[in-house]
């Protein structure tokens, strides 16, 4: 190793041994920080990180170099130029990753947006994928607090608390090489009870038995097809976890016993915080097997969730995980077929961090690190909880598969459950996002999520709620979801052509779940992804490594507008190289996706039917077949009962099917089979593909050889056209769902589309129909999103009075000029907004050209048409600029500023609402300080328009106010503040 000692810092390249297999390597600082490295929680045997193994000749192609400076181990790694990187878990915004940078603090990060850079899991994973098609991986295999940067081309940055382990796996051929050997180290995904591949329906909440009994009839009668419906919180007593309202929920097992009749499971939501009170059963059992976990007084931390003060099990404990496994156990007795984990990152109420304080002690278990405060387990809560809920339901019936979501997760969770991407918004933004939210979980390990479709905070418009079910209808995990206080989000809830689009869009997934279950058969035995990047089949194409429009399901290929203004079939379809031959169920639509499959290829296709048990292992069975370029083509299907664990004894049927063309013929036969299923008695359905929807087709029974005669090339062309034809009609002859708002329904403006402003260093984006306020300011360089927010609250507003969102801060706005390049302007957007009693609130935000990394923003209360009986002057106002900044290390963060008087001040969270006024007023400029991004926002401002400043400390934010003087206003004398923002490294 060459290592270099220079005032007090260790640098040099790392040491490295080889595990697992040939092409894994573990590296370490030194032969010391191997030894001081915590128990690996990410492998799924701990001991195999730990392990060398033996007989390994080969070196690593690429090997880390580090620096140890004050406490950090700050890891890098080089790549050739045009490597792309994917991965890092669950992470909003582009799909390749290059450029961004993200931080794992597992965070309840309700309404995120595109640079938001904590969500609610953590994965120090990133997929690399070389110029060349070959790909490694890159695991920092540490639970704590860890900066991934990859805002430098080519280049990975890891940054996390001495000492941790780095894991390569690869350079290999694939990426999915890459994901089958991870696999092999963090464990591949639980096998999923069939019914859990169906469509799921979830809302906060359906809030009494009645109301979800009337939502199963209602799937029912309209042949909309479902198999599950959730319980949200409310089903509970005071949201006590383990109880039942029983006003609204009398009797769960006679609701569960309801919903298996009519072909429903039922899942229900359990969350970690329980309530802090003596009596209730759960806190009484758990305080008396000492399972809390410690404030760092040994006390039992209390920190206010839904029910109030609430005690938090200590999933690090094996003793906690029994106690916790057991409950589950009792409670799904009750007709329970799944457990929600929800709030599990853990998120606590009423605090800065959102969670709860580091210095939280957890007596883990020795194999997991032992005794330590809470930033070192706190990624990890989520899957340990998931782990103990698995448990439980396996202990409640052995011969039944656990289906367990979690919100907070940690490499390894899939494990034990499935994920999805937490609290969207009902906006085309999050529509497009969801796309590469999926993928990115399952190049991370974890290929069982999905969205929320439609969005969960705000109201969808009918077209994009049918848009995002015709694409979420394809994602690996299929739920629709949304938040209490907005409008019905139920499949029919948007009108009929909405509803006939979700119809079909479902009656498509349930027609392809005999491929969805073979693909998560291979994730479960062997780590291959289920939904994967289209550049996964063609590896070497750099223009695909961006796309995010389309993604594939094993060779079959989805294709979808997520674009409100964009037309699936207006749009060139970019696909990868080699046959795609397009098709459909004879149910092509302008707003479901296009479907391909890949030549050389054959997927089994079923019925479609309303829910997973309606279906017979006698039922009918179609084959699509593609054929290659060499005329040939192979398919897998993999069947079991649906459900249990008799696979695990040979109790299944694997059948590879191959397709060949010779002279004239297509020959479809079974090629080999393992299993000890016998093979059902059933027709069998074969599909020739011949493109633009096209296909011939034949009977025979499945097992026996089947022969297809191609037609000649002129039928084939008239067949081709013919088809195309009938599709086109088919298309242009489909009710459109409106692209409008539904009739009575509150707060559709969410689903319009924000004002972007990108020039200099900055990327803005505005809402003029709410407020004009800015939801998302984000600077480039950096690489950081200082303020993001709802559409409707929340992010920079500007009042007219000194009471709280006063006029001004909702009204709708205009856009009355808009300029690139104008006036030595790169970009500049002025807005106007009427507030009442003739006078308006203008504003105009810009970037210079003489410093782009500047942008700057003058508002003005205007007289416009005041009365003549009011001497021309206006009632009294104030100009209230109120931005809401959000804290990525609330902890270690705080407000600087020197005083007009001189003095220096430093407002930390603890110090609650300060005002500033006279000479203790900021000089001009004060600055929001994040010592852990060692960044600030630097805020400067005319002292003269400013008569004082407010600094107000949220959850997880802080507002830093500036407040002209209170008095009315005239066309001669209006209120003006202009001020600016620029971001600072610190020194």
């Amino acid at each position: 190793m060459a290592e270099a000692v220079i005032s007090n810092a260790r640098l040099g390249k790392m040491v490295f041994e080889p595990i697992l297999e040939e092409g894994v390597f573990r590296f370490d600082c030194s032969a010391d920080d191997r030894n001081a490295a915590f128990p690996s929680i990410s492998f799924e045997n701990a001991k195999v990180r730990d392990t060398p193994i033996v007989n390994v000749h080969k070196v690593p192609t690429y090997i880390p170099t580090f620096e140890c400076v004050m406490g950090q181990q700050i890891v890098n790694m080089e790549f050739p130029p045009n490597t792309s990187f994917y991965g890092t878990g669950e992470v909003s915004g582009q799909l390749e990753r290059t450029g961004k940078k993200i931080f794992t603090w597992n965070t309840d990060a309700w309404g995120y947006g595109a640079g938001t850079t904590s969500l609610y899991q953590s994965h120090p994973w990133v997929l690399v994928v070389l110029p060349d098609g070959e790909a490694l991986g890159v695991l920092a295999d540490t639970t704590r607090r860890c900066e991934i940067d990859l805002r430098n081309a080519s280049n990975i940055k890891v940054i996390s608390s001495s000492s941790y382990p780095v894991i390569t796996f690869g350079p290999f051929a694939s990426p999915t090489d890459v994901l089958v050997s991870l696999a092999r180290a963090i464990g591949t995904i639980f096998m999923p009870p069939k019914w859990a591949l169906g469509y799921h329906q979830c809302r906060w909440s359906y809030d009494s038995d009645a109301r979800v009994r009337e939502i199963a009839v209602t799937f029912r009668e309209k042949s909309i097809p479902c198999d599950v419906i959730w319980m949200d919180i409310d089903y509970m007593d005071g949201f006590r976890c383990f109880t039942f309202n029983q006003e609204r929920f009398p009797d769960p097992k006679s609701l569960a016993d309801y919903l298996h009749q009519t072909g429903f499971k039922a899942i229900w939501m359990l969350d970690p915080g329980i309530k802090n009170e003596k009596g209730y059963h759960v806190y009484d059992s758990g305080t008396e097997s000492d399972v809390w976990i410690q404030s760092a007084d040994g006390e039992p931390f209390v920190g206010e969730v839904w029910p109030g003060p609430c005690v938090f099990p200590d999933f690090t404990q094996s003793r906690a995980r029994s106690w916790w496994a057991n409950l589950v156990k009792d409670f799904t007795s009750n007709g329970v077929d799944g457990i929600w984990n929800d709030m599990n990152e853990p998120a606590v109420f009423k605090t800065v961090t959102k969670t709860m304080p580091e210095s939280n002690i957890h007596r883990g278990d020795t194999d997991l690190g032992g005794r330590q405060n809470h930033s070192h387990y706190h990624n990890v809560y989520g899957m340990l909880m998931a782990k103990s809920t698995h448990e439980g339901m396996s202990l409640a019936n052995k011969q039944k598969r656990p289906f367990v979501l979690t919100r907070a997760g940690f490499v390894g969770s899939q494990r034990y459950a499935a994920s999805w991407t937490g609290d969207n918004l009902s906006t085309w933004d999050h529509l497009h996002m969801s796309i590469p939210m999926v993928i990115q979980l399952g190049l991370s390990g974890q290929p069982l999520s999905g969205p929320d479709i439609g969005g969960y905070a705000g109201n969808a418009t009918p077209k994009m709620f049918g848009r995002w079910m015709g694409v979420g209808a394809m994602f690996p995990f299929c739920r629709g979801h949304s938040e209490t206080g907005t409008i019905d989000h139920e499949p029919w809830s948007f009108g009929q052509e909405c509803e006939e689009v979700c119809r079909l869009a479902l009656r498509r997934r349930y027609q392809i779940l005999p491929l969805i279950y073979t693909l998560f058969y291979f994730a479960h035995t062997k780590g291959i992804p289920v939904a994967t990047p289209s550049f996964f089949a063609d590896p070497k194409n750099l223009e695909l490594r961006s796309h995010e429009n389309s993604f594939l399901l094993g060779p079959l290929l989805v294709y979808a507008s997520t674009s409100k203004d964009q037309e699936l079939y207006q749009m060139q379809h970019k696909l990868p190289k080699g046959i795609w031959l397009s098709f459909d169920f004879e149910d092509s639509h302008p707003d479901l996706p296009a479907l391909y499959l890949k030549g050389g290829s054959i997927i089994p296709v079923g019925l479609a039917y309303q829910h997973v048990n309606e279906a017979n292992p006698t039922d009918d069975l179609s084959l699509l077949v593609a054929l290659d370029e060499h005329g040939k083509a192979e398919g897998f299907l993999y069947e079991d009962d649906g459900d249990g664990y008799e696979y695990n004894k040979g109790g299944y049927l694997l059948t590879t099917y191959v397709a060949e063309h010779q002279s004239s013929v297509v020959t479809v036969k079974v090629f080999k089979t393992e299993g000890s299923w016998k093979r059902p008695n059933r027709r069998l359905h074969v599909k020739l593909l011949l493109g633009e929807v096209a296909m011939i087709s034949a009977w025979g029974i499945d097992g026996e050889v089947l022969q297809i005669q191609m037609p000649s090339d002129s039928e084939l062309s008239y067949l081709v056209l013919a088809s195309e034809k009938q599709c086109r009609i088919r298309r242009e002859s489909a009710k459109r769902i409106p692209d409008s708002e539904v009739s009575g329904h509150k707060g559709t403006e969410l689903s319009q589309t924000p004002v972007e402003m990108k020039s200099g260093d900055w990327i803005l984006k505005v809402v003029p129909w709410i407020g004009g306020r800015i939801i998302s300011m984000e600077n480039l360089p950096s690489g950081t999103q200082w303020l993001h927010s709802r559409l409707d609250v929340n992010g920079y507003e500007e009042y007219s009075g000194v009471e709280y969102q006063s006029a001004g801060c909702s009204e709708e706005y205009s856009i009355t000029e808009r300029g690139v390049e104008h006036a030595g302007e790169v970009e500049s957007l002025k807005l106007e907004g009427d507030i009442g009693g003739g006078i308006v609130l203008q504003r105009q935000i810009h970037v210079s050209k003489e410093n782009p990394k500047v942008f700057r923003i003058d508002s003005a209360i205007v007289a416009r048409s005041v009365g003549a009986g009011s001497g021309g002057f206006s009632r009294l106002v104030c100009l209230r600029v109120h931005p809401m900044f959000n804290l990525l290390h609330p902890a270690e963060s705080y407000v600087a500023f020197i005083a007009i008087d001189g003095s220096k001040h430093e407002v930390w969270p603890e110090s609650g609402d300060q005002f500033f006024e006279g000479d203790f007023r900021p000089n001009g400029e004060w600055m929001l300080v994040d010592k852990g991004l060692g960044l600030a926002l630097v805020n400067r401002f005319d002292i003269s328009d400013v008569n004082k400043c407010l600094v107000h400390w949220g959850t997880g934010t802080v507002n830093l106010e500036l407040w002209s003087e209170e008095r009315p206003v005239s066309r001669d004398s209006p209120l003006k503040i202009s001020h600016e923002y620029e971001v600072t490294r610190l020194p």
